[in-house]
């Protein structure tokens, strides 16, 4: 090959390297602004949805932090989860929100048959049964109710329910100053007579009645083997301590029974009843809809559960003073008792359950609530949630609440009257007024009671930070399911009658036998667990040691 040859190949072959490179250039030149415009719309993309997708909210924190001797810090102003964050909005989903599905195709029926034999046929004219009451407004009617059905069985008339006047709730309250007496006994006529007092014998006397306490959940033959004897000999019986003292099953008949007292029989007095109508009527005029929540988180209800809350040996040294109330109680194994769900949710918990199944702050919520535990630093997350934050003190005047104000069971009275007609129950526990509650609302209508799945929940405050605010609410919404006072949610004959009353819930169609089914999976392993509790829950009231009623001194000292 010659030179020129040579020459001319390395020429072509240097030019077909420039022409490659000029190429590359090219393309590159060209796909430079392809490739900068694509990450360009990524980037866009990501600031849309981190607008639209509201965070975690950054309050979220400790249990350590909730409770604590130091002050809290402000809540933040992420909690403001507006509709322009990605909140639905409420009209969109009152259907769900206000009201339970199929509830239309339920009603309370508790009316006797024809062949339950009326009180002037089966009334033994020597046989007189008092009964002295225990603890709380709530925990009373309990044993009112059940006195009833006691009298009934053993052929016995009774005299008005004397009222517990001498525990920690100090209520100097006699039964015709919270109910209605004469109400009571005409309703009553038929199924028992009721006398306000025990008659004098032929020489003026007045028989003294035999004093004794029957076991927890005495059964009927329990009755006529322990107090039928003892009524037969003496004439009258009083019955100590009484409550939660009858059989939880009874006969369908003994069980309608219980509805006609505690739904029909038992009506508070007039002047309660005029004061509970102002709130309900002043709480309307504010919103279309509100949620009544029944807080529960004063310091004899976190002593009794044993549950900690982050306040140190302060904390620890004041409940456990408060706990020493109940002796039979074992010491408190705070992890524990937290697990198997028995602690009550914080206020800023309850708060966050509630937005994350959909209440909006717009809300508007009555809170029926003793003096909370670590007070207004303790409500501030929950009233940051929901500013429109109301309660009897708040939406009544210290004047008009005066004539109630010294007495806790009065109070008390006030706030079942509103929780009652509220459009929304929320209950932070399962203690007396959460179960009369619960089961008064299934009985007229099913509205909504929400009782938090807390087992479940306390799981997912423990994983807070690790995850988002959309995973949060679709958790607790499938966790919930079971527990939002829908009809079958608890299986018959399973929790206290007084919380789950079937025998006195009637179906308008086959349709009502059908258990509502959002999640099949999710359904039946809540309602597993809903059955767990309740058994649970059978044993605490077993103990003889009662779980704390509504206590309402504190606020009772702020109002005079």
């Amino acid at each position: 090959m010659s030179y020129f040859q040579v020459k001319t190949k390395r020429k072509r072959r240097e030019n077909d390297h420039l022409i490659l490179l000029l190429i590359c250039r090219n393309r590159h030149a060209l796909l430079f602004p392809l490739f900068s415009a694509a990450i360009a719309c990524l980037l866009l993309l990501f600031a849309v949805f981190s607008l639209l997708s509201p965070p975690l909210p950054d309050h979220y924190h400790d249990h350590s932090h909730v409770i604590s001797p130091s002050p809290s810090p402000s809540p933040s102003p992420s909690l403001s989860f507006n509709s322009s964050e990605g909140v639905i909005k409420l009209e969109n989903l009152k259907h769900d929100l206000w009201s339970t599905r199929l509830s239309k195709l339920y009603y309370g029926c508790s009316n006797a048959s024809k062949h339950f034999p009326v009180a002037a046929l089966k009334t033994h004219p020597n046989r007189y049964l008092l009964i002295a009451t225990s603890g709380g407004l709530n925990q009373q009617r309990t044993g009112i109710t059940d006195a009833v059905v006691a009298a009934y069985i053993l052929n016995a008339t009774l005299v008005v329910p004397k009222l517990d006047q001498n525990s920690f709730w100090k209520d100097s309250s006699d039964f015709t100053e919270i109910f209605d007496v004469g109400w009571f006994i005409s309703f009553l006529s038929n199924d028992v007579r009721v006398i306000k007092a025990l008659p004098p014998l032929k020489n003026g006397t007045v028989v003294t009645p035999s004093h004794m306490r029957v076991p927890r959940k005495c059964t009927p033959k329990c009755y006529e083997s322990r107090v039928l004897p003892v009524l037969n000999k003496k004439r009258a019986v009083m019955l100590t301590k009484f409550d939660y003292r009858l059989s939880n099953k009874l006969d369908m008949e003994l069980q309608k029974l219980r509805c006609r007292v505690n739904y029909h029989a038992l009506r508070f007095t007039d002047p309660i009843l005029a004061m509970g109508k102002i709130l309900v009527t002043r709480m309307r005029a504010k919103a279309e809809h509100f949620i009544a929540l029944h807080l529960r988180f004063e310091s004899d209800m976190l002593a009794f559960s044993g549950c900690y809350y982050g306040g140190g040996d302060e904390e620890k040294a004041l409940l456990g003073a408060i706990r020493k109330r109940w002796k039979s109680l074992h010491a408190s194994n705070p992890d524990k008792v937290r697990r198997h769900g028995r602690c009550p949710l914080t206020p800023e918990e309850v708060g966050l359950m509630l937005r994350a199944l959909g209440y909006g702050r717009d809300v508007h919520i009555y809170v029926a609530s003793g003096e909370v535990y670590g007070g207004n630093k303790t409500l501030e997350p929950l009233k940051a949630l929901f500013p429109n934050f109301h309660t009897k003190e708040s939406v009544a005047t210290k004047e008009e609440l005066a004539p109630f104000a010294s007495f806790s069971s009065r109070l008390a009275a006030l706030d079942f009257i509103v929780c009652d007609e509220s459009d929304v129950f929320v209950t932070n526990n399962n203690g007396n007024m959460a179960k009369m509650l619960a089961g008064r609302r299934r009985y007229f209508g099913h509205k909504p009671t929400i009782r938090p799945n807390a087992k479940k929940i306390y799981k997912l405050f423990l994983n807070r930070n690790n995850m988002t605010w959309e995973e949060f609410t679709s958790t607790v919404k499938s966790n919930q399911i079971g527990f939002m006072g829908e009809p079958n949610e608890v299986k018959p004959g399973r929790g206290e009658f007084h919380e789950n009353p079937t025998s006195c819930i009637c179906g308008n169609s086959d349709e009502s036998s059908t258990r509502v089914i959002i999640s099949q999976k999710n359904t039946e392993e809540n309602n597993k667990q809903n059955d767990s509790d309740n058994i649970i829950d059978e044993q605490l009231t077993d103990n003889n040691e009662d779980m704390p009623d509504m206590d309402y001194l504190e606020n009772v000292n702020e109002i005079r």
